[in-house]
């Protein structure tokens, strides 16, 4: 028993002595004497606790089932048991022009733009299994399903964990970190699209198959570089035969806290791509469909800023979101006609074009938000060469649009957007949208 026991045993025996004060040989025997029975009994005391500690853990232990074997090193018993979450994503749209008939006069596009189908249709349904693989790796694998029932490979990457200083690399297929709004799911997004500038540019949203490097500095203030190394296979590249990497990635990202209740992220990023024979349908002067084949090196870069707003960083109740981007694109590179396209032979082409959005969404009370975006693209500077069936053009495709939407818990959410979309002259096409998102499983945190 520890010194700081008999003291404290001493201190309850001078408090129950008759006379607080001795001051004869008598009086101070006496104390001892009680002090030694105090102890006497303390220790028995606590030798019949043990005792009974031992005997009742006997009798568990023989009561008790053998426990099962240890499953041997590299046994794949127990040894994987990744998160798993579902999310769930339809809508029902109301457009007042053809979608087939989407296109974005002046601009070479991919095939994934415009605004989706008319009527129900499955919006972008993922399942996402992630977990970590052992004290190095991480790993995670989402697939999305499409409305029109094709299912593929959305990201299956890797990230090393042990990465020292601060650098985190990541390997295989993953949403790149080009822009802002492209690393975030299609469920995160504020409003049912991407903006007309991601459409233009980046194909709806960039990924690549490749290798990323994020470092964070070590300071109190936020900021990230990075890189990537891709194979270019998604617009604005194409897919190529070929060793080596076809497109590469630079980025940065800084930000930080403004008292308790604001803060911002500001980023830069630059995409580099090679395309070969990428097949891109634009429109002639006389409203005819052109498809032609690009061979070249296409270029985007894109600034981002975002501002947030929470009374005393408490965003249950009320909250601000304010952020916008601009992307610009430079192309070089030769023209091809397609099969039965009417276009005289190769030709050189140049591109200088840009495009913005600017998006502000409020949460006015629990559960319930309101949003606004404006987004336009720049024709720029095109030289088509000897092309002859394509023309520069002065128009800006622009749209404006208008949601509301209701989060009755942070696995679902239901939406209502308006937008008014003048992508070609003389052409407004009025768009109604509902939407549905519900999360099933275990669903990690969104991007800032």
């Amino acid at each position: 028993m520890s010194s700081s026991h008999w003291w404290l045993a001493a201190l309850f025996a001078g408090a129950g002595l008759s006379s607080a004060h001795a001051t004869g040989e008598d009086d101070l025997r006496e104390i001892r004497r009680q002090i030694d029975e105090l102890k006497a009994n303390y220790e028995a005391r606590i030798q019949a606790l043990e005792q009974r500690l031992k005997e009742t853990e006997s009798r568990n232990a023989q009561a008790a089932p053998p426990p099962a074997p240890a499953a041997p090193a590299g046994s794949s018993l127990a040894a994987f048991n990744p998160a798993i979450s579902a999310i769930l994503s339809g809508r029902y749209a109301n457009l007042s022009q053809d979608p087939d008939r989407f296109r974005l006069r002046g601009f070479l596009t991919g095939d994934d733009i415009g605004p989706g189908r008319r009527g129900f249709s499955l919006a972008e349904s993922e399942l996402t299994l992630s977990a970590n693989v052992d004290h190095k790796f991480a790993g995670a694998l989402t697939f999305s399903i499409a409305n029109d029932n094709s299912v593929e490979v959305e990201e299956a990457y890797g990230v090393l964990l042990a990465a020292p200083a601060g650098f985190t690399p990541k390997f295989g297929r993953f949403l790149s970190a080009q822009g802002y709004l492209n690393e975030q799911h299609a469920h995160a997004w504020d409003f049912v699209d991407t903006p007309l500038a991601y459409q233009a540019f980046l194909g709806g949203q960039y990924r690549t198959d490749g290798v990323q490097v994020k470092w964070v500095a070590p300071l109190e203030h936020y900021v990230e570089i990075g890189g990537e190394l891709g194979a270019a296979e998604a617009f604005p590249g194409s897919a190529r035969s070929r060793n080596g990497a076809g497109s590469g990635v630079l980025f940065a990202r800084t930000g930080g806290d403004i008292g308790t209740s604001h803060s911002w992220l500001a980023g830069l990023s630059l995409l580099r791509a090679h395309a070969t024979d990428r097949v891109s349908t634009s429109i002639s002067p006389a409203g005819e469909d052109v498809s032609v084949a690009f061979s070249g090196t296409s270029r985007v870069a894109a600034a981002s800023f975002v501002w947030k707003y929470a009374p005393e960083g408490n965003s249950q109740v009320t909250n601000l979101k304010v952020q916008g981007e601009y992307l610009w694109r430079r192309e070089e590179g030769s023209l091809a006609p397609l099969e039965f396209t009417p276009i005289g032979g190769d030709s050189s082409y140049r591109s200088r074009q840009g495009g913005w959005y600017v998006q502000g969404v409020y949460q006015f009370m629990p559960a319930w938000r309101a949003g606004v975006r404006y987004d336009q693209l720049d024709p720029g500077s095109v030289d088509y060469g000897g092309t002859a069936v394509l023309e520069a053009t002065d128009f800006r495709p622009r749209r404006a649009a208008a949601m509301l939407d209701w989060s009755p818990s942070e696995f679902s959410r239901v939406r209502l957007q308006y937008a008014q979309s003048k992508t070609a002259a003389g052409l407004t096409d009025n768009q109604w949208f509902i939407q549905y998102i519900l999360s099933l499983g275990a669903h990690g945190a969104h991007k800032y």
